[in-house]
């Protein structure tokens, strides 16, 4: 049985992970990964491989396997039940393993998070930017939600479950990364809205 470090951990591995699932599925928002990554790979240049951590049930990774069907992709996930229905949807490998703990693996041309580091206790955030950056040949992307300063948010009645931050500007600083390009997806969006999150585009 996997151990967790943090309640962050317990929290997604378990009944709430599960819910979320049910919340996020469907043709609509496949639809709305895919826009984005329109918007992604136009900036990236001979890319053959990526790796997604916290890939839910592999919504991004279908989009990038429609996209660029000759991709070999990669995917880590926390809950048991997403990582097996993102197993058995994608053209991936997926994973199911907690990204807080160093991660052996690649590299790949492409390291990303998506709505995943604001769910990251702050503590153990610096374990997951060694990922990002260990796992990463070159790029690596992060589409999260964006604030100048480290702030708490109630999430769904919950605290401490998540946190804004400016996550590129970490990792500019601490890795020394080139920022390539960045982007807003506003909720209101008329060709395919998400929810109010920033991506991030950097080179190694």
């Amino acid at each position: 049985m996997m151990e967790y470090k943090t309640e962050q951990e317990k929290f997604w591995a378990g009944d709430f992970g599960n819910a979320y699932i049910e919340r996020n599925q469907g043709d609509a928002l496949f639809y709305q990964k895919t826009a984005t990554w329109a918007k992604i790979l136009k900036c990236v240049n001979n890319v053959e491989s990526a790796v997604e951590l916290g890939c839910n049930i592999g919504l991004n990774l279908q989009a990038l396997n429609a996209m660029k069907p000759k991709l070999t992709l990669t995917g880590y996930e926390i809950n048991e039940k997403a990582a097996k229905l993102a197993r058995d949807a994608c053209n991936a490998t997926i994973k199911h393993d907690t990204i807080i703990d160093k991660i052996d693996d690649g590299p790949f041309d492409i390291a990303f998070t998506s709505g995943v580091l604001i769910h990251i206790n702050p503590e153990h955030l610096n374990a997951v930017y060694e990922n990002l950056f260990s796992l990463s040949q070159r790029y690596i992307i992060v589409a999260e939600y964006y604030n100048p300063t480290p702030v708490s948010v109630t999430y769904r009645g919950h605290t401490e479950r998540l946190f804004k931050r400016d996550f590129a500007g970490d990792l500019i600083d601490k890795y020394d990364m080139k920022l390539v390009d960045y982007g807003f997806i506003y909720k209101r969006d008329n060709w395919a809205p998400q929810d109010d999150f920033t991506y991030f585009v950097l080179e190694k």
